[in-house]
């Protein structure tokens, strides 16, 4: 089967673990944007720890889970989001205004909504967790 999207298999595999109740949860291969997407998260409070292993591959991932998730995913396409339309885009996709969050991939690097908000830039979001 051919991945499509690194992001998108890793935050499917975290969702399912948290669902089973799981501790833990390995997920492969790891980019440069799910390091990133996984220490906003980490900053939330929506996961433990994590420790990437370089095994000259693709890399992997293990990654401590609290039972905080409930749904983690990626939006496809990278749609583009100005900052006038950040908050139209937090009420379709969060389920409430101070529970979740939107991460976009910005001139400034990955930033959380929050963040997008304070710097007053938009970007093209990549996925959510709440």
């Amino acid at each position: 089967m051919v991945r499509t999207s690194v992001v998108g298999d890793a935050l499917k595999a975290i969702t399912t673990a948290e669902r089973l109740g799981r501790r833990q949860v390995l997920v492969r291969p790891v980019s440069k944007v799910l390091i990133k997407f996984l220490q906003i998260m980490q900053r939330h409070g929506y996961i433990g720890d994590f420790e990437v292993i370089d095994d000259h591959r693709s890399g992997k991932a293990v990654i401590n889970l609290t039972g905080r998730i409930n749904k983690a995913a990626v939006i496809s396409p990278r749609f583009d989001v100005k900052y006038s339309d950040l908050e139209k885009w937090e009420a379709n996709v969060l389920p409430s205004r101070l529970y979740g969050s939107l991460v976009l991939t910005t001139s400034s690097g990955i930033l959380d909504n929050v963040q997008c908000r304070e710097k007053r830039i938009g970007g093209k979001i990549i996925g959510f967790f709440f």
